[in-house]
């Protein structure tokens, strides 16, 4: 953009009384973090599938429907622009897309991480840890919130405390003291399953 950068735009308005909602679409992954510091509501890397669009056509939609009716700029525009959209994609995709990013405190940095990459989710006193393949992370959000925002046929709960990724699952055995764990292909941690969440295991 001809004098100012995408990112020096959302600082800007990020500012503004009423502030928009802000999607970055670009071929670009570091700048990831920067934007959601910005405040940006989502983060899409070029080429984008008409899937990915369309949660996030979604997700705009959830959230715009949650502002208050008073008169607030861009709304109207940015409305006529998702139904557009939305009539185009034609996808059917439901409000609400699970989360897709997990930004997360590593030492002193931040993360953005693909829940993807995700093989767990423990809850820690006042935090929630992330384990990914090369460590962990801390988020603030509980995990009783986290979860609403899973895809439940992706992750699953195994323990009050405790939800794991099924696709990271690599088998299960019980313990001597009777206990089902559960294996994880890519960390050597096992995870024990509480009896409220035994019937997800009875087919393996």
């Amino acid at each position: 953009m001809p004098g100012m950068s995408g990112l020096e735009v959302a600082a800007r308005l990020s500012e503004a009384p009423v502030a928009p909602r802000i999607v970055f679409i670009t071929a670009y992954d570091q700048y990831a973090i920067e934007a959601f510091e910005h405040s940006a509501f989502d983060y899409l890397l070029k080429p984008a599938s008409e899937e990915r669009l369309a949660k996030t056509v979604a997700k705009l939609k959830l959230a715009l429907r949650a502002v208050p009716s008073a008169p607030a700029p861009f709304d109207a525009n940015m409305l006529a622009m998702l139904r557009q959209l939305g009539a185009t994609l034609n996808t059917g995709a439901a409000p609400g897309a699970p989360l897709q990013w997990i930004r997360a405190a590593q030492g002193g940095e931040t993360r953005l991480i693909p829940v993807e990459e995700v093989i767990y989710f423990q809850s820690k006193d006042k935090y929630t840890s992330v384990f990914t393949a090369d460590g962990e992370c801390l988020i603030r959000t509980p995990l009783r919130e986290l979860i609403t925002q899973l895809d439940a046929a992706k992750f699953w709960q195994i323990h009050r405390g405790t939800v794991v990724a099924a696709r990271h699952i690599g088998g299960t055995k019980t313990d001597l003291r009777g206990r089902l764990m559960v294996r994880l292909k890519e960390r050597p941690e096992q995870l024990v399953v509480s009896r409220n969440y035994l019937d997800l295991f009875k087919q393996m």
